[in-house]
């Protein structure tokens, strides 16, 4: 992530020199695109080191939703700092149109911003497929994945090799038809853009700091590993939150066979919980809790069926 940030900055500085040279409204607003690219990366980068401390008295569980805290606020730079100014940057060359100049400058800039943001989308992009299920498209994973930097970092990469494109449209036809407006306009498009990528971040952030449950094939090999073990009659609710990317707590009720003596229930529980760490490691909080699970307990309205 230390070389991404200092290619960012790299690329935002040329962009900057390019947009002042050119008087390019779209150029200016991928300058402003880059710029929050950096400080989107700081932030998560900060929200790591974070995460990663060890548990203590006030945070027994750990700190791992500090990444999911820092995601968010790095959903709302994105909006603001990337969206809104790029925006407001197209609406003021609207009303008040500016002819660019050295064009040239501008398509040097955005063909090296090009290379480098491909680049780095083809490594998110891989390090996206690799975390899918099988079975799963590319936005299953994106809508289910649970390490923000992942799924974080490939919409950022999508949007800047996006942005990109639609800089050079807007310049390249502003140039041939002599036409400023068409260059705010990509100004415009390209905050818009940012907009709607913050607003999905904003979306899957806030959902995994405020607990929501880990993904569905990690439920069902849950489910199954239980099952598994000749001491269990059925498996009630299931129930799990993410602690952070890597840490699942648990808590299951399990009907247990009926001749089972005291020593057996707790050999059997002993028994699942090691095979749950061993063959699921992110599940590192287990609570089993041996219950009748009674009939008239999911009978009742409003229940939820296990």
């Amino acid at each position: 992530m230390y070389a991404a940030i200092a290619a960012n900055i790299g690329i935002a500085v040329c962009k900057y020199v390019a947009a002042a040279f050119t008087r390019s409204s779209a150029m200016l607003a991928e300058a402003i695109h880059s710029t929050s690219d950096i400080g989107n990366e700081l932030l998560l980068l900060f929200g790591m080191k974070r995460s990663a401390r060890p548990p203590d008295a006030e945070h027994p569980y750990g700190h791992g939703k500090a990444l999911y805290f820092y995601s968010l606020l790095v959903s709302i730079y994105i909006f603001a700092v990337g969206g809104l100014l790029s925006i407001g940057e197209g609406v003021f060359r609207l009303l008040h149109p500016q002819p660019s100049s050295h064009v040239i400058w501008n398509y040097a800039v955005l063909a090296v911003a090009a290379g480098f943001d491909s680049y780095s989308w083809r490594i998110s992009y891989r390090e996206l497929l690799s975390r899918k299920d099988p079975g799963e498209t590319v936005w299953d994973e994106i809508i289910g994945s649970k390490d923000p930097t992942v799924f974080t970092v490939f919409l950022e990469d999508s949007a800047a090799l996006a942005g990109t494109f639609l800089a050079f449209v807007g310049i390249l036809f502003g140039q041939i038809l002599h036409e400023p407006y068409l260059d705010a306009s990509a100004s415009v498009s390209i905050g818009l853009l940012l907009v709607c990528v913050s607003v999905l971040l904003v979306r899957e952030s806030a959902a995994l700091l405020v607990g929501e449950r880990t993904n569905r094939s990690r439920l069902r090999r849950l489910r199954e590993i239980i099952l598994r073990d000749p001491s269990v009659d059925a498996v009630g609710d299931l129930l799990t939150m993410q602690l952070g990317p890597e840490e699942v707590l648990l808590t299951v009720a399990i009907r247990f066979r009926r001749n089972l003596d005291v020593q057996q229930l707790e050999s059997a529980i002993d028994r699942i919980e090691n095979r749950i760490r061993r063959d699921e490691p992110t599940v590192v909080r287990i609570f089993l809790e041996a219950d009748s699970l009674k009939p008239t307990s999911t009978s009742q309205p409003g229940s939820q069926a296990a």
